[in-house]
């Protein structure tokens, strides 16, 4: 065999080969590393876990509350479960909200407590517990209380400087009788300033907007606000006249607190609901 005849074999054997590799299916690439994120499950498994809310808010559920632990909390042993609603931000939502969901429900409030938080801001978080003989009343009370939450958030505003807070209910309940004071039944709305010294203002320009009834007073030093740079006043009276003070201080709080950030936006927290 003469080396044309070589050259020339070879050659065919190396189109047909590339010929071949070309028409092959291609192979899968090596499966790029999953991130965390989408290794984790979209919510928590565990059963004492019931839904999280703006706020850095979390519900969960206790069946049975161990004996010593409930002896320690000097819980009503009628109250085998719990319901517990906690955030980082707000308080004051979260009682409006759990207030509604003792209406709701088949569950009394227990405990509630303003930890200094608000995640560095001037305010607090809160720890909110549910008392109920069943395991099923006290999680329907943290989903009621998580469902509402969005709600009252509406008239919560802050940026760098502080925030402002408003709240109102025509009925109060359990919750804000145990948190505030409040008159079972009444209409009753709260206005928050933090610094202290807008919530000094605004608690002055409610009182003065509309015939309402002080209820409580709450400033850094007097034992109501776990000694966050905020003050609270809560009141209580006719739908409407705590309707108009409440409105009345919010239109103020917005423009002093604004004067401190001027270049800053001053969002609602998600939608105003008075």
């Amino acid at each position: 065999m003469n080396n044309d005849l070589v050259e020339q074999i070879m050659g065919e054997v190396m189109r047909k080969m590339g010929s071949e590799a070309s028409s092959a299916p291609a192979q899968p690439a090596a499966p790029a590393a999953q991130s965390c994120a989408a290794k984790l499950p979209a919510a928590c498994g565990l059963t004492e876990f019931v839904g999280t809310a703006i706020g850095h808010t979390i519900g969960l559920v206790i069946a049975n509350v161990d004996s010593s632990l409930h002896e320690q909390m000097k819980i009503d042993k009628k109250y085998r479960s719990i319901g517990i609603l906690g955030a980082r931000t707000g308080a004051g939502p979260h009682i409006f909200a759990a207030d509604e969901a003792v209406k709701a429900t088949n569950s009394e409030i227990i405990l509630i407590e303003l930890p200094r938080d608000t995640e560095g801001g001037a305010g607090h978080g809160s720890l909110i517990l549910f008392g109920a003989e069943d395991v099923s009343d006290a999680r329907r009370a943290v989903e009621v209380a998580l469902s509402e939450v969005e709600r009252t958030f509406g008239d919560v505003y802050g940026n760098s400087a502080g925030h402002l807070e408003f709240q109102y209910t025509a009925r109060a309940s359990t919750a804000l009788q145990k948190a505030f004071g409040a008159p079972l039944g009444q209409s009753f709305g709260i206005t928050v300033g933090g610094p202290a010294a807008i919530g000094v203002l605004l608690a002055d320009t409610a009182a003065k907007a509309a015939t309402v009834d002080a209820v409580g007073y709450s400033s850094p030093g007097n034992g109501g606000t776990s000694f966050s740079n905020e003050v609270i006043f809560a009141f209580s009276g006719d739908s409407g006249a705590v309707r108009q003070a409440i409105i009345a201080a919010r239109e103020v709080g917005k423009q002093v607190l604004k004067a401190m950030e001027p270049d800053e936006d001053l969002p609602s927290s998600s939608t105003p609901y008075i």
